[in-house]
């Protein structure tokens, strides 16, 4: 049996509402993706999440979390991550990858080894490597070689 990684899926951003609901920024390509996933956190069981319905034309769903029933509690959520096992995702298709099983590559720029990935960021501004050195570079643009395990950036 191999080890399991947790993959960051989403972020629960503000509650929503006045009965426990929650909003919830997504990491995943199609916000709807949350009706398929078993969310994991360390503040409720894998059971009590419950996707609610999708923002239109936004990386926003709204979840309710069960025992966190008022605005008040779903408040206390603020900040929660939210992850899902890496085996329960779909493989990619060879010219596809997840952000998280680039950690650990090569990043180079004008043939100069910048570092390696230590994770990835993204303040709304698109994604944003950051290097095991502290050092963060922009991720857009960037050409990834999962052969040679090497991320080359502009």
């Amino acid at each position: 049996m191999t080890e399991s990684k947790k993959i960051l899926v989403g972020k629960i951003v503000a509650p929503q509402g006045i009965r426990g609901e929650v909003r919830v920024q997504t990491f995943s390509e199609r916000p709807d993706d949350f009706r398929k996933f078993k969310i994991i956190s360390s503040r409720f069981g894998t059971d009590d999440f419950k996707f609610v319905r999708v923002q239109p034309s936004s990386s926003v769903v709204i979840a309710k979390i069960r025992g966190f029933d008022d605005r008040n509690a779903a408040e206390t959520l603020r900040g929660t991550e939210l992850f899902v096992e890496r085996d329960a995702l779909p493989p990619v298709k060879d010219d596809e990858y997840y952000q998280a099983d680039l950690i650990g590559f090569d990043v180079v720029r004008d043939n100069v080894n910048l570092g390696t990935i230590a994770c990835f960021q993204n303040f709304g501004a698109g994604d944003i490597i950051e290097l095991n050195n502290g050092d963060m570079v922009s991720f857009v643009g960037a050409t990834v070689d999962t052969a040679t395990k090497t991320v080359f950036v502009r």
